[in-house]
């Protein structure tokens, strides 16, 4: 556990000292809500829909670019390397990203939050919002491993390519900026096979905004695909283990 509390701690203070990362993380999905949902929202309806599809938005900024990028810059330069031959568990490596992550990821949900209570008239009981983040907070998890997957495969600049098309098309195919029921049939149907798409969809539920799906059948989904990125992960890490 020390070893884990010592990693994550430099984790964070490498995170700090990198304005780049932290700025577009905690800001960018802020900003976009702020105009999306609220100050180009002309019929008032759109802002709480809206914070339930950008809280997961703002959930796949650092879990896809913090693993991918980070692991690949990281496996560039021979880090990993020096990390297995550090008297260190194997876990306190990809333990302390991920606390780093949660961390970024509690933090730049909380202004999208703020955004949407105070400008966008959101009003919820605690209790929703409690859920509401739990369900934000957890979709962390695929796209910790997406990026997971991305980094331990890709070097360091085709990981930043792929991790740009991945964000960019798991936020389309999501329904994070506009609902999947406007896009073509052959669209909707490849949205039933990202996380986002999923994930979005039980944030809505919690908020009233459902389309009448199974909340139960999207966390069936978000389950096999989890434990599927899960063993896909597994195995490029046991690979770059034996390298």
């Amino acid at each position: 556990m020390s070893a884990v509390i010592n990693e994550a701690g430099a984790e964070l203070l490498k995170a700090l000292r990198a304005p780049e990362f932290i700025l577009p993380t905690i800001f960018m999905p802020c900003v976009f809500y702020g105009l999306f949902g609220v100050v180009l929202d002309q019929t008032g309806n759109n802002a709480l829909y809206l914070l339930a599809t950008y809280g997961v938005f703002a959930v796949m900024g650092p879990s896809i670019f913090g693993f991918g990028v980070g692991v690949a810059n990281e496996r560039d330069r021979g880090w990993l390397e020096l990390k297995r031959a550090a008297p260190a568990p194997a876990y306190s490596y990809i333990s302390a990203k991920l606390i780093t992550t949660l961390v970024f990821t509690a933090t730049a949900l909380m202004p999208v939050y703020l955004i949407a209570g105070f400008l966008g008239g959101v009003e919820l009981s605690r209790a929703t919002w409690f859920s509401l983040f739990f369900v934000h907070l957890s979709a962390t998890i695929p796209f910790v491993l997406i990026g997971l997957c991305v980094g331990l495969r890709l070097s360091s600049g085709g990981a930043v390519a792929v991790s740009n098309l991945l964000f960019l098309g798991l936020a389309v195919l999501g329904g994070i900026w506009f609902p999947v029921f406007l896009f073509p049939s052959f669209m909707q149907s490849m949205a039933g096979f990202t996380p986002s798409f999923h994930m979005s969809e039980l944030a809505l539920a919690i908020v009233g905004k459902s389309n009448g799906q199974s909340s139960s059948g999207h966390l069936l989904w978000i389950s096999v695909m989890s434990l599927l990125l899960f063993a896909l992960t597994s195995w490029l890490w046991s690979r770059q283990q034996k390298s």
